[in-house]
């Protein structure tokens, strides 16, 4: 199951002839031509027309002026023929529904294709192995860098050994393995307190009975640590735990078994005012299960969750959420890597905000 959404023209064989002809534009200006002109070498002008960093200001312009007067257009089918596959950087993209994983990707991949470097896209399900897949895409595709878009929280250095090129971990961090910090790269919001501060939101508004929609509690994942930041903020806000205001779907992130959850969680007739989900897909169909079965959102129970996705503001209510910023994700994953790639920087972890965005699903009591 491998799929390409966005690759440029690559030959991973050996190439013959002269490469020479690469240079050329179609008009016969080559590349040679511009540097002798603007004072600089070939690999300068190089970098200048592939957007690449570590060119002056002033050489640039100089460079681009000159491109644009001599009406230089690259020969890309020429380029295209002597580029190699150590242009490439993988990303693996673990579980194809996902639609917050779809919003990193596009800004992932513009980009790696500013960064000048060739964007190789494999899908597989959630329950794959993210790890062997990478693996063997980095073979087979000569592969200079990954990224991960999701995965799992709990690796170890023998898993990861089968990786021998630099990765970052997109949305998600090793919380619960064993990896040395400095072997790795990672991009996310920290789980834990973007979960404690959706559930402090709805103990502000007054809400004492909350319950929460989760995959599972203690599945080493974005679902236990999700959870986990859902009972922090009971306890320090002073509500007692109730095991029997938690819904756990089996580990499965899916709408359909959200919306069953929550059917389950209303036959407990357990009394609740509000409702976290750790996602804003489970949310949107948690709220058509309360509707189906006669309780309003949010006159009858409040419903926050996580991420942000742009179709959650157009359910009815509008969903309140904590916006994991999607793009800044993707941008400082693809910085990090071509940064290493580049010899510019080493391993790094980033976390980045979530921040409350207010809709019509969480009212006060």
């Amino acid at each position: 199951m491998y799929r390409l959404v966005k690759i440029k023209s690559q030959i991973t064989g050996n190439v013959s002839g002269n490469v020479t002809e690469a240079l050329h534009g179609v008009n016969n200006v080559t590349i040679k031509d511009i540097a002798k002109a603007c004072g600089v070498g070939v690999s300068t002008v190089s970098r200048v027309l592939n957007n690449k960093p570590d060119v002056s200001d002033a050489v640039r312009k100089k460079v681009l002026e000159f491109v644009e007067k001599s009406g230089y257009i690259p020969n890309n089918s020429a380029r295209d023929l002597v580029k190699s596959s150590s242009d490439s950087v993988g990303v693996i993209v673990r579980g194809m529904g996902n639609l917050f994983f779809s919003s990193i990707l596009k800004t992932v991949s513009t980009e790696i294709d500013k960064s000048g470097y060739t964007m190789v896209v494999h899908f597989i399900d959630s329950g794959e192995d993210e790890v062997k897949a990478g693996a063997v895409l980095e073979r087979e595709k000569k592969l200079r860098g990954l990224i991960f878009l999701g995965g799992r929280y709990d690796y170890s250095p023998e898993e990861l050994s089968l990786i021998g090129i630099p990765y970052v971990c997109c949305s998600y961090s090793n919380s619960f393995g064993t990896l040395n910090e400095g072997d790795y790269s990672s991009v996310s919001v920290d789980d834990y307190i973007t979960a404690y501060k959706a559930v402090k939101q709805l103990i502000d508004l007054g809400h004492r009975k909350i319950a929460a929609l989760v995959p599972a509690c203690c599945d080493r994942s974005v679902s236990q640590l999700r959870f986990n930041g859902y009972k922090a903020a009971l306890k320090d806000g002073g509500i007692p735990y109730d095991e029997k205001l938690v819904m756990q779907t089996g580990g499965h992130y899916g709408m359909n078994e959200a919306y069953e959850g929550t059917k389950l969680l209303l036959e407990r007739d357990v009394p609740f005012t509000a409702l976290f989900t750790v996602s804003d897909s489970t949310a949107i169909a948690a709220m058509k299960a309360l509707e189906d079965n006669g309780r309003t959102v949010p006159n009858d129970c409040s419903v926050i969750a996580i991420d942000g996705l742009n179709i959650s503001q157009y359910v009815s209510p509008t969903l309140t959420t904590m916006v994991q910023p999607a793009d800044e994700m993707g941008r400082e994953c693809v910085k990090i890597l071509v940064d290493i790639l580049e010899g510019r920087g080493n391993n790094r972890h980033i976390r980045l905000e979530a921040v409350l965005r207010e809709g019509g699903s969480v009212k006060s009591i």
